[in-house]
């Protein structure tokens, strides 16, 4: 989750790895980027959501157009280098990092764009829909500072726990706190999946909590949350990391694939390309792999399975 902010690891991946992974870019793929072979190499985001987009475009590559994939779990930043560097070949889920952008499809051009994955992504401050019935006004930051008692853990001492997720993930959620002289400490529970075991935690024992989280995501089914509204965002209110006083953005989700692999990657380019599915789709598939503990391709198989009359226009 990120992600403009964020990126991002329920699943069978991620469980082992962790949301903050350490940084995999050294992991390259025997595949990526090789010219005249059927292999494809995709990057892998360690939020269910990222994993969920490659497994169903891993499991189309293979069972439909004969590719052998491969894929790499990268960090949201480092994967833009990988990426450039031709040690994968995709990145299907990058929630607006417009630095690297800039550098590598602009500047550099050793990067192109892919497309719109059809998802938008919204990071936001969100609170138990059981706390926002009792408490109305809470869902308004103007009166964080009154419920910040509510809050407090052992983690965030006399202040309120804003509960984020990776470290990895790009937050504006320090500055904020900050900017806005609100009476919280931001903690960080390491991973998406030990923030989704936490929040499911809290609510079993309905007690409140304040968490950073992201749209789309699965979780909502399970645990219904309500968005704080902060001050609204205008374009440019988040240039400068440390003065950023306004929500996150709503970004619809890009894909970017390497510059000779945009060239030369034949069908699985232009498949890729074409790949566009909608949250509602994307949230399926991370159901199945998050709650229902299917494998991706497990996961990926029902998908495609019942959604022919979508997939197949991504087919070249």
């Amino acid at each position: 989750m990120r992600r403009t902010t964020l990126t991002a690891a329920v699943a069978v991946l991620a469980l082992t790895t962790g949301c903050g992974a350490a940084d995999m870019t050294r992991q390259a793929s025997p595949f990526a980027n090789a010219r005249g072979a059927k292999t494809v190499t995709l990057s892998v985001q360690s939020w269910v959501g990222a994993q969920a987009n490659v497994a169903v475009a891993r499991y189309l590559l293979e069972h439909e157009l004969g590719y052998r994939v491969d894929t790499v779990q990268i960090d949201e930043v480092p994967a833009w280098d990988a990426l450039s560097q031709g040690r994968v070949d995709a990145l299907l889920e990058d929630w607006g990092h417009p630095e690297q952008e800039e550098r590598y499809v602009d500047d550099k051009k050793t990067i192109t764009r892919g497309g719109d994955l059809g998802v938008t992504g919204h990071i936001g401050w969100y609170v138990p829909t059981y706390l926002a019935k009792r408490h109305p006004d809470i869902t308004d930051w103007r009166n964080l500072n009154k419920y910040a008692h509510l809050f407090r853990t052992a983690e965030s001492g006399d202040k309120g726990q804003l509960m984020d997720g990776s470290p990895s993930y790009v937050t504006n959620d320090k500055a904020l706190v900050k900017n806005l002289e609100l009476d919280y400490q931001v903690v960080f529970a390491g991973s998406e999946a030990a923030q989704i075991t936490q929040i499911k935690q809290f609510a079993k024992e309905k007690k409140p909590f304040l968490t950073y989280w992201y749209e789309p995501q699965w979780l909502f089914e399970k645990v219904p949350m309500t968005e704080v509204k902060l001050p609204p965002h205008e374009e440019g209110c988040d240039a400068d990391p440390k003065e950023v006083a306004c929500a996150y953005p709503h970004t619809p989700l890009q894909k970017y694939l390497n510059a000779d692999f945009a060239r030369d990657g034949g069908r699985a380019a232009a498949f890729l390309k074409r790949f566009r599915w909608t949250a509602e789709d994307q949230n399926e598939v991370s159901l199945m792999i998050a709650e229902q503990k299917l494998s991706p391709e497990e996961a990926a198989e029902k998908w495609v399975d019942g959604h022919a009359s979508t997939w197949k226009r991504w087919l070249p």
